[in-house]
């Protein structure tokens, strides 16, 4: 019987994947299907493309897949072929990452989901099969011209604050499922005009354009694949980018850059800065923005505290981290999180 989980540790599998000489391409690609059998369907995937090589994180629910791998080179036509063989995925679009050194993933982890994406959604009214308009980069940027279109970001408070396209309304919240109906209140007087939504892949706003639909909205787009296809189709049309600075990924990038403006600025003293990276403390891990110099004066932590427990011997912050719960990890990004980090910065 096959395994369907890693036996070796994340340590080791991060130093294996360093040590690999051929090149991988990430790629993220999702679509919403009806998947009788979730399960079946993750133990069949693992088995197909372990034998592959890839890594990468996917999730798969009865509505769908959503998936964020890498691939060694030489096998991504053989991958490509086996997605064919999927009904369902048959002529899949897969985002190509942007800036891209084939390091975003260790290891393959398909996990079975209630959903592909967490969205809160509880009405059985409510369908997919209803969404936005398609907009491609062309598209997009034809429909910016017009003072009227209303573009609407999709993503978390992070990931709009290093990049986003000219004049974008952010929806102030921590989740997608909390977007979705402050999107359709902050809205509610907008229903006649164009809306594009937009996010990382494509994923979040397509569903999102299903829900502002299903609310009485009437003319909603959603940008195909999201600011990945965008930057990809750029420079194909020969076209200006419209999104300024950088995009978040979910990987071990943690972003890639689209144009050179950086936006945002550095979480512990403001000098410019869109580096995201995580606390070094092993306690801690909170996602925050760090320039060069506070990541040397503060050894890569978030706060003065975690840099002394960081600088502990390993035994001594293995003993204060226990009973620590196991949720405060690497993608730990919330605000009320952040700020009292930063506070305590502005203490000192």
């Amino acid at each position: 019987m096959a395994i369907l989980h890693n036996r070796v540790s994340q340590a080791a599998l991060k130093e294996k994947l360093y040590a690999e000489t051929e090149h991988r391409t990430t790629i993220s690609f999702y679509r919403y299907f009806p998947i009788s059998d979730p399960v079946q369907f993750r133990d069949e995937f693992y088995i197909a493309l372990d034998a592959l090589k890839v890594f990468g994180r996917i999730y798969v629910a009865e509505e769908g897949i959503n998936a964020q791998i890498s691939v060694p080179d030489s096998l991504l036509d053989k991958l490509k072929a086996y997605l064919n063989t999927i009904e369902p995925l048959k002529a899949l679009r897969l985002n190509i990452a942007v800036d891209d050194d084939g390091k975003s993933f260790w290891v393959l982890k398909i996990k079975v989901r209630s959903k592909i994406v967490a969205d809160g959604i509880s009405d059985p009214a409510f369908s997919m099969e209803k969404k936005g308009a398609y907009v491609d980069a062309v598209g997009m940027n034809e429909m910016l011209k017009n003072p009227d279109t209303i573009v609407i970001d999709m993503r978390n408070h992070y990931e709009y604050e290093v990049g986003h396209f000219n004049n974008a309304i952010e929806i102030p919240s921590d989740t997608f499922r909390e977007q979705l109906p402050m999107a359709v209140e902050m809205m509610k007087d907008q229903k006649d005009k164009n809306i594009i939504m937009y996010c990382t892949g494509g994923i979040r706003c397509e569903k999102a354009s299903a829900y502002m639909l299903h609310h009485g909205f009437e003319h909603v787009f959603h940008l195909e694949g999201g600011i990945i296809n965008y930057a990809r189709q750029l420079g194909a049309a020969k076209l200006e980018s419209k999104f300024i600075g950088k995009n978040f990924v979910f990987d071990d990038r943690l972003g890639e850059r689209i144009t050179p403006d950086v936006i945002a600025k550095c979480h512990q003293c403001g000098a410019p800065a869109d580096t995201h990276t995580n606390c070094k403390n092993d306690g801690c891990h909170l996602l925050f923005i760090q320039c060069e110099a506070c990541a040397q004066l503060y050894a890569g932590c978030c706060s003065t505290s975690c840099k002394e427990v960081y600088e502990l011997p390993m035994e001594e912050q293995k003993a204060m981290r226990k009973g620590l719960e196991k949720g405060m990890m690497v993608f730990n990004k919330s605000k009320q999180r952040l700020r009292p980090r930063l506070d305590e910065l502005n203490r000192k």
